[in-house]
């Protein structure tokens, strides 16, 4: 379970006796927070893409476009290939995978599951303004803990980058 792997490789200790492992539990930990990374980069690709289909429908209402599932479906290509990049420095994910069911993805699919955007336009608009602010909550707490474990690969690499010199990759 995703959650479980999260809570290990942030949890206190975790890098704190990086000095004092061997390379190869070094690599093993590196690798550990690499696929959990990877999950996590994955899942806030899945909210932001909920995002913007449901700040999408959110804008069409406000111009007072009428339309109907099929309109959105229709305007999928569209409003997912509007975000090219996300902000910020980024880093190019290694791997993406699908997270393990977990808790995050239970909060995903119970803000914006695939039924409740099946029937976007016929959501109230105070839902809809709801379910928006949920998935932007959703997006800054994965980004965080992305941002997170980012920190542990980083100290984890250093450890590696002082034991085997400039220029080897560990």
């Amino acid at each position: 379970m995703m959650t479980d792997e999260l809570d290990r490789v942030l949890a206190a200790g975790y890098v704190e006796d990086v000095a004092s492992l061997d390379d190869a539990e070094l690599r093993a930990r590196r690798a550990e927070c690499q696929q959990v990374e990877a999950k996590l980069s994955y899942l806030r690709r899945l909210v932001q893409g909920r995002l913007d289909i449901v700040s999408a429908e959110i804008e069409r209402r406000r111009r007072g476009v009428e339309a109907d599932l099929s309109d959105l479906v229709a305007r999928l290509p569209e409003i997912l290939a509007d975000r090219s990049r996300a902000p910020g420095p980024g880093r190019m994910p290694t791997n993406i995978q699908p997270p393990d069911d977990d808790s995050l993805t239970a909060e995903l699919d119970a803000i914006s599951g695939p039924s409740a955007l099946g029937s976007l336009p016929e959501l109230p608009d105070e839902q809809l303004t709801a379910a928006a602010d949920q998935l932007m909550d959703l997006e800054q707490r994965v980004s965080g803990q992305r941002r997170a474990v980012f920190g542990v690969i980083d100290t984890i690499q250093a450890e590696l980058a002082d034991r085997f010199g400039p220029g080897h990759r560990g």
